[in-house]
């Protein structure tokens, strides 16, 4: 059984779709992510996004841990063509499409992008890789919203539509016990 600690990173105060842009976190907050590395355990090995925001974050909260090397399959949502766009902009240029990727989320995908689907599948190679490089052994992993809420779907039995609508905070702990394909939400959506 592998315990996974789910953080997403920091604030990047971004008023747009950010998927795969490579935006900084906002780690000012020291006192925060210093509370946050101390509630969790020290002997797990710590793993990242490869994206700036995420890797910062994990670099921040990591301390004397073991950091793996970054994997690129936590990323964020792929949002093609929509990435550094408002929700206007993109409702306004693919209407139907925007609607869609919303409303009934599974196999559709923006312009250039991927769908849940697809992220959800990458996410998971990620987890049945981690879990069975550390079988038994806490693992800390910093990711994206989109990610993040992939797993809580794959645990909670929420659709798609309902888990796309939940938010997590930055800085957030979300836990998840993990058993192959038996999982418990622990908690989620935690701040130290």
């Amino acid at each position: 059984m592998t315990r996974f600690y789910w953080l997403r990173h920091g604030p990047t105060h971004q008023k747009v779709f950010t998927g795969w842009r490579d935006v900084p976190a906002d780690l000012s907050d020291t006192a925060l992510i210093a509370r946050m590395a101390a509630q969790l355990p020290q002997d797990a090995p710590v793993v990242s996004s490869d994206l700036r925001r995420a890797r910062d974050t994990a670099d921040a909260l990591c301390g004397p841990r073991m950091r793996l090397p970054d994997m690129p399959g936590l990323r964020e949502l792929h949002f093609g063509d929509w990435d550094g766009l408002a929700f206007s902009q993109i409702e306004a240029r693919d209407p139907e499409l925007s609607r869609a990727y919303w409303e009934t989320p599974g196999d559709i995908a923006p312009p250039g992008g991927e769908s849940w689907n697809e992220t959800s599948d990458r996410v998971e190679r990620c987890v049945q890789a981690l879990a069975a490089a550390n079988p038994g052994r806490p693992v800390i992993i910093v990711a994206h919203l989109g990610v993040i809420l992939t797993q809580i779907a794959r645990t909670s039995g929420h659709t798609i539509a309902s888990a796309i609508g939940l938010y997590v905070e930055p800085l957030s702990l979300t836990e998840i016990q993990f058993d192959g394909s038996d999982r418990h939400l622990i908690r989620t959506n935690h701040l130290a």
